[in-house]
């Protein structure tokens, strides 16, 4: 257990607060690209608790602002996208992608206090299919050469959801391989050559086991965390047979990431960005190592579930999740149907806007998040000693930053330490030399 101070420590993320310093030195995704298409290319974004707008403008280049005009505080996310800017609707003033004031066209046309306005304006950059922003002080770190962000286009696929519930319990959840055991479990195997888009309904890699059937029946996993230059690495071992054991690898990618698979050719890479201190959103990057991914497949499925324009989830606590005592006695552990991201939406979100971390009693497989609140606690520490943090990288640093590698599989006479980590590793270099782009960059290595 920790204190209520401790706790508000590690959670509040307003501009003043502990966490919220650490968390403003990183790169934040604030919208998908889809969000920007169409005739207006305008969105309000609320970010660790500051209004923002975020645009593209005629010549398609990004820009974030602080949402309300210097000149009297308007809405400029209701402004007109033309001239190079987003023009205030109140009196006109024009600010392009950089916060520069380009017009002030209500003032005389001698008057030079256009020249003397500056709007607040933050970097962003579009990465597979998300528009990341940095709102922190200085110059921003550079972006890791992930497998997410390197690989091409046309083999990643981006969604999010929002989630009513503070950022870190949402990110803990993907940190505690335990769980999938209790609150993902189905009391049937589908059929996983019908599996594609969805997350714990395929198989295994080495194997046709269901990976349903092995979170159902061996759930007793042996969990162990290994600090890496990025975060740390988990690993979840669960013995099937004598000579079998089913080793899933995941990764927590530092402050508020993390990359797990989702099946034998694809991988999550997924951030729970704070909106305010009482809401989040999760951003995924869906990355294939087989194929291009079939976007409109994965959307459509998504969009059956989550209601635009807020991505809001359609079984939610105002709808108690769409629980069914029927589908609880019979189908799934949760009643709550087959997504798993609303089993995780009702865990999180059912701990409390904030979770009274006073009232907890970890166990021994919650290692992971034990791991991580100690790394968090000492970069917040460090971040207000004007000091260095974890992840907080230049160019050289990220170029040598690939993967992380993210693995579930059945492995053979898989017994100690070194095997568990031969099996993973020659599994994903496996993969790597089976995929078009990764192998590429496996030869350039």
């Amino acid at each position: 257990m920790i204190s209520a101070e401790q706790n508000d420590f590690i959670t509040r993320v307003g501009p003043g607060a502990p966490a919220g310093k650490l968390l403003r030195r990183y790169w934040q995704p604030v919208a998908l690209a889809d969000e920007l298409a169409g005739p207006r290319p305008v969105k309000p974004v609320k970010l660790m608790g500051q209004d923002f707008v975020l645009f593209r403008d005629e010549s398609g280049q990004l820009g974030m602002l602080d949402r309300d005009c210097p000149h009297r505080g308007a809405d400029l996310a209701f402004g007109r996208l033309e001239n190079g800017g987003i023009r205030c609707a109140f009196h006109g003033w024009l600010f392009d992608a950089k916060g520069n004031c380009l017009e002030t066209p209500a003032e005389p046309a001698t008057s030079k206090l256009c020249s003397r306005i500056k709007q607040s304006a933050y970097p962003v950059v579009e990465k597979s299919g998300v528009v990341f922003a940095y709102i922190g002080e200085g110059e921003p770190p550079a972006f890791p050469e992930f497998d997410c962000f390197v690989a091409p286009d046309t083999h990643t696929f981006a969604f999010k959801g929002l989630f009513e519930c503070n950022w870190l319990q949402a990110l803990e959840v993907g940190i505690d391989p335990a769980h999938a055991s209790y609150l993902h479990r189905f009391f049937e195997d589908e059929d996983t050559s019908e599996s594609y888009g969805k997350q714990f309904r395929g198989a295994s890699a080495d194997s046709d086991m269901p990976i349903t059937k092995v979170l159902r029946e061996y759930d007793r996993p042996d969990i162990s965390v290994e600090p890496t230059d990025y975060g740390f690495r988990l690993k979840a071992l669960r013995k099937l047979s004598e000579d079998t054991t089913h080793v899933r690898v995941t990764n927590l990618v530092f402050p508020q990431a993390f990359v797990i698979p989702m099946s034998s050719e694809m991988t999550i890479s997924q951030w729970h960005v704070p909106v305010d201190d009482t809401h989040c959103y999760w951003y995924a990057i869906f990355t294939s190592f087989t194929g291009p991914v079939d976007k409109q497949q994965m959307r459509e499925q998504r969009l059956k579930l989550y209601e635009l324009p807020d991505y809001t989830s359609r079984k939610n606590k105002r709808n108690n999740y769409g629980y069914s005592i029927e589908e609880q006695l019979t189908e799934t552990y949760t009643g709550m149907g087959d997504d798993i991201n609303v089993h995780d939406q009702w865990a999180v979100e059912s701990q409390g806007p904030i979770q009274d971390r006073t009232r907890e009693h970890l166990g021994s497989t919650d290692k992971g998040i034990i791991a991580y609140r100690r790394v968090l606690v000492k970069a917040i520490e460090a971040t207000l000693a004007g000091e260095g943090a974890p992840m907080v990288i230049d160019a050289a640093q990220a170029g040598a930053m690939t993967g992380p590698p993210s693995i579930d599989g059945i492995g053979r006479n898989v017994a100690d330490e070194a095997s568990t980590e031969a099996y993973w590793q020659d599994a994903d270099r496996a993969r790597r030399l089976k995929s078009d782009w990764a192998s590429a960059r496996l030869a350039a290595a």
